[in-house]
């Protein structure tokens, strides 16, 4: 008989006390039986901590003396935690009973990480789509070298993640200021250093979109831009200085130059608010140029492929205000026509 795998699930938190007892409770009702749950507390101004309390020594609580955000967080909750697999689930998400005993299944020796499907669901629990898209397919095995080629391989985001606790021991802690928020992204671009990803396509748990998470900021498009833009920025310096420090690879500087999803977001950030973007000599017709690149390369079927170039080109070469609206329809989908976001379902449902 094999031995039970020990998994810990670290839940972040800050301010999400509406949020906060339905993702712990999905934590303790996983069917693996070696969980722990540790949450951490990142100095709320709420009632989490009342509500981590009722809890008693049913969970770890690691309440913090003073916000230091998304890495602060981690760090905290790694350092008490104790599980071989190790799982960060944000407090607005949930995961399904199965969770845990589902990545469990595909683990193996070599696995530093795996990555799940979720749904995404509103304030209400009410299921609205799948992240990420089930029309592109997850990187899995080893994905350095799409990583060192364009910056990023296919995964997701915090709560679809987990990772092997050898491996978050060798690029943990996570730098607190540079990764204030986005530290999933420090692990998922690090963690491919030190072995396997392997994917799971069905939803393990649920992402919920709201209006105070990082993943919405409507009218805040530029700032939204401008924050990718310099994430990701962060995270290439975080992988080159962790390659060097191994000895295994190079990281090339232009990396992100091949990466669509970096190079969307950079010409949102120029469109939108010239005088504040980070990259000094960008223009749009160069990055509309590379973006239809770097689509190509994708891997998605080739009408998928062809729609985005086109999209990069027509954001590069139209006049200011109009490349502006086509990118807001692409970047924001509350800002779409009624007639454009019919299309963009037919033409979804087309390319899948």
């Amino acid at each position: 008989m094999q031995p039970i795998i020990p998994v810990s699930i670290i839940i972040p938190n800050y301010n999400y006390a509406r949020f906060l007892e339905r993702s712990i409770d999905s934590a303790l009702e996983q069917d693996h039986a070696d969980v722990e749950v540790i949450v951490v507390d990142d100095a709320s101004q709420d009632n989490s901590t009342t509500i981590m309390k009722s809890y008693g020594d049913r969970i770890l609580a690691c309440p913090r003396e003073k916000n230091g955000g998304h890495a602060a967080a981690f760090n905290t909750g790694f350092a008490a935690s104790s599980g071989k697999i190790v799982l960060f689930l944000d407090a607005d998400d949930y995961l399904y009973p199965t969770a845990v005993s589902t990545i469990v299944d595909i683990w193996d020796a070599a696995t530093a990480q795996v990555q799940s499907r979720l749904h995404i669901v509103d304030e209400r629990q009410r299921i609205k789509d799948v992240f990420p898209l089930p029309e592109l397919p997850f990187d899995s095995g080893d994905v350095m070298p799409k990583l060192l080629h364009k910056g990023r391989y296919q995964t997701t985001v915090t709560s679809g993640l987990a990772f092997d606790r050898a491996t978050l021991e060798s690029i943990m802690p996570i730098p607190e200021p540079e990764f204030r928020q986005g530290a999933d992204g420090y692990l998922a671009t690090l963690a491919p250093l030190y072995g396997h990803v392997q994917s799971i396509d069905e939803c393990v748990g649920a992402y919920r979109i709201h209006g105070a998470n990082h993943s919405v900021f409507g009218e805040k498009l530029a700032e939204r831009a401008r924050w990718r833009v310099s994430h990701d920025f962060r995270r290439m310096e975080a992988l080159s200085g962790q390659a060097s420090e191994i000895g295994v690879t190079i990281v090339p500087s232009d990396t992100v130059r091949h990466d669509p999803v970096h190079l969307e977001e950079r010409l949102a950030s120029l469109c939108a608010d010239q005088s504040r973007h980070p990259v000094a000599g960008d223009s749009r017709l160069a990055l509309g140029a590379a973006g239809a690149v770097a689509s190509l390369e994708m891997t998605a079927s080739l009408r998928r492929r062809a729609v985005l170039a086109a999209w990069f080109l027509s954001v590069g070469l139209l006049p200011r205000k109009m490349a502006m609206a086509v990118l807001s329809w692409k970047l924001d989908a509350s800002s779409r026509p009624a007639f454009l976001t019919r299309l963009s379902k037919t033409i979804r449902h087309a390319m899948g």
